[in-house]
């Protein structure tokens, strides 16, 4: 069953903050939603008209939900002179989705991201990802989050498998890219909250 919260949540990490969309965001989100490389692993580039309407989408799930792809934002507090006003930059999003459309454990929980280029590399994905799933499972108290991509997309799975997650095994055909479309092939992984407290034992919060 899929848990639903009686307020929106925010998260935040040491460097980060996972938050609501705010109208700025969108301009940003669209650049990010043009790029190639950014998009390279999805069917194609958004216009500005369809990324804008992808936020307003998330947007309205975590008011429902109390939690879903969060904005991510890199919180500036600290990087400024203490009489400067604390300022943040959107970079992204991170966070959970009730899947319900892709084959073939659905319906669960799906863990996702997305960074604009520049911030590639950095460790904000992973940093970001980990409050996600610690989230996850304690406080919606999950038994376990899933997360896909495409099978070419080696850099989602080498971050999945840094996040703990394992590879189910069980590849399959996304239902919404047409047959014999380069990236119809999906790879799924997933994690438990014993498997992340075992991974994190080990590996701390290292980026």
């Amino acid at each position: 069953m899929k848990p639903v919260l009686k307020e929106p949540v925010e998260l935040k990490t040491k460097r980060l903050r996972l938050r609501q969309w705010r109208e700025p965001d969108k301009v940003a989100f669209a650049t990010m939603n043009a790029n190639a490389e950014v998009m390279r692993y999805f069917s194609s580039p958004l216009s500005r008209q369809q990324s804008d309407a992808l936020v307003d989408k998330i947007a309205q799930l975590i008011v429902e939900n109390g939690y879903g792809f969060w904005a991510l934002a890199r919180d500036n507090e600290g990087m400024t002179e203490s009489n400067e006003v604390t300022s943040e930059e959107f970079i992204g999003f991170v966070g959970l989705h009730w899947q319900t459309q892709v084959n073939p454990e659905q319906p669960f929980m799906e863990i996702g991201w997305r960074l604009a280029r520049e911030y590639w590399g950095q460790g904000y994905a992973f940093e970001a990802a980990l409050a996600a799933l610690q989230f996850a499972f304690e406080v919606l108290n999950l038994s376990e989050v899933y997360a896909f991509t495409a099978l070419p997309n080696t850099p989602s799975q080498k971050l999945m498998t840094r996040l703990g997650m394992k590879n189910c095994e069980r590849d399959f055909l996304h239902p919404n890219l047409p047959t014999g479309h380069p990236l119809q092939a999906h790879c799924l992984y997933r994690v438990t909250p014993e498997e992340l407290s075992f991974f994190m034992q080990f590996n701390g919060d290292d980026k």
